[in-house]
């Protein structure tokens, strides 16, 4: 399966759903899902838990809940909104130890404690009382419907004001000025059988097989492209080029929003940020490699306190959806891209609901341990001036003014 482009697939849709669907989802969203002949008083104190903790336990709160799925009742129940229909219309014979049929509420939260956990298929079998069979199936079949009904969640900024927060935000931050992303990619890493010569190809410059995954991220941490699917053994910058992304940039039908003008005749357009991985271009502004001057130096210094923001979103997704996070063994390679993308669905809705787990994960930025730094020496005329001109402009030397794109 080829690389999977976030932006690609997606519907014409808002990226905030509105508020009154989420309150009405967070209501209601459980109690429909299962007939009322067989509706629990709770779903989750009365039902779901006791197959964790037995049925003598004492009662179980949200915050059990909360550890258990890492997310709210209210993201849960959200969730469950989104794939509902989907998961219903696909008939199974999902049981439980019990005999009993496995609701869809109840798929929902084995495919999200497969994806948040990252344990074994058989280690949440033992734990829920299922074969390790049917996790696999529900988590599966829960990730087809999650890259239908969520993809609203992943997008590029569709109009203007919302492009005119995310740079406002951005310069709020440490100072700079139009800018749009920040871009970092994070490596994926797998087991394979190392007899099979043709899994070469997935060996990294670190002797580990990985896949890689390019996001570009806003100020609130929200991925807003990915690119998934191709083998560590590329470059980012080769990844990069290679993208939907970088075609459209290049072409000027992305990042060709408002400028500002630094002095007279002197304009500074919307660009992205990325590290010393990624090309210099007159839209992707990389830190000064060797940092001589001041302003240079100043320079990356806002640079870094920026493009962190990716770095700590990498880390995070990986932190809450453990799936991808350590090392995986024997994965589907072919299904692998799609599961990493339905995680970045889950990332961004965790964003969306405002859910507070997301505030309690650590911040921590390094999400790709052991991982050296990569050099990419690609440099454009035009990128070297954009990015002289702005290191100038935070030397107090330029002033800027806005204009009208």
């Amino acid at each position: 399966m080829g690389p999977i482009r976030g932006f690609k697939r997606r519907k014409k849709a808002e990226k905030k759903v509105d508020q009154n669907a989420f309150d009405a989802a967070s209501a209601s969203a459980l109690s429909s899902l299962q007939p009322q002949s067989q509706r629990p008083l709770d779903w989750w104190d009365d039902d779901f838990s006791k197959r964790i903790t037995g049925p003598s336990s004492e009662s179980n709160n949200s915050k059990k809940f909360e550890s258990f799925f890492k997310i709210s009742r209210k993201t849960f129940n959200y969730i469950c909104s989104l794939v509902k229909e989907d998961l219903r219309a696909r008939q199974s014979n999902f049981t439980g130890s019990n005999g009993k049929p496995l609701s869809v509420t109840d798929q929902v939260a084995v495919a999200l404690r497969r994806l948040s956990s990252g344990e074994s298929l058989s280690n949440i079998g033992d734990l829920l009382g299922i074969n390790q069979s049917t996790v696999s199936q529900i988590t599966w079949r829960f990730v087809e419907a999650m890259e239908e009904r969520g993809l609203h969640h992943l997008c590029w900024p569709s109009t203007e004001a919302e492009m005119e927060e995310i740079k406002s935000n951005f310069e709020k931050i440490c100072g700079l000025p139009n800018c749009c992303g920040s871009i970092d990619t994070t490596h994926i890493v797998m087991t394979l059988p190392t007899v099979d010569r043709s899994n070469d190809v997935w060996i990294d410059r670190e002797k580990n097989h990985s896949m890689l995954l390019q996001a570009i991220v806003d100020p609130d941490m929200r991925f807003r492209d990915v690119i998934v699917g191709y083998p560590g053994s590329l470059s980012d910058a080769l990844v990069l080029q290679n993208s939907s992304f970088y075609k459209l940039s290049e072409e000027g039908k992305r990042l060709n929003g408002k400028k500002i003008e630094l002095q007279e005749g002197m304009e500074l357009g919307e660009y992205i940020i990325g590290d010393s991985g990624f090309p210099l271009l007159s839209w992707l502004l990389t830190p000064y490699q060797n940092a001589l001057s001041d302003h240079q130096v100043e320079f990356n210094k806002r640079h870094s306190a920026t493009q962190v923001v990716a770095q700590i979103a990498l880390a995070r997704l990986k932190e809450m959806w453990r799936i991808i996070h350590g090392v995986m063994w024997l994965p589907d390679k072919n299904r692998l891209p799609r599961i990493i993308f339905v995680c970045c669905l889950l990332h961004n809705i965790v964003i969306d609901m405002e859910d507070k787990g997301v505030d309690e994960l650590p911040s921590s930025h390094r999400h790709d341990t052991d991982y050296r730094q990569q050099i990419c020496e690609t440099v454009n005329k035009t990128g070297i001036a954009v990015r002289d001109n702005l290191s100038l402009f935070f030397s107090g030397k330029l002033s800027p003014s806005t204009l009208s794109s």
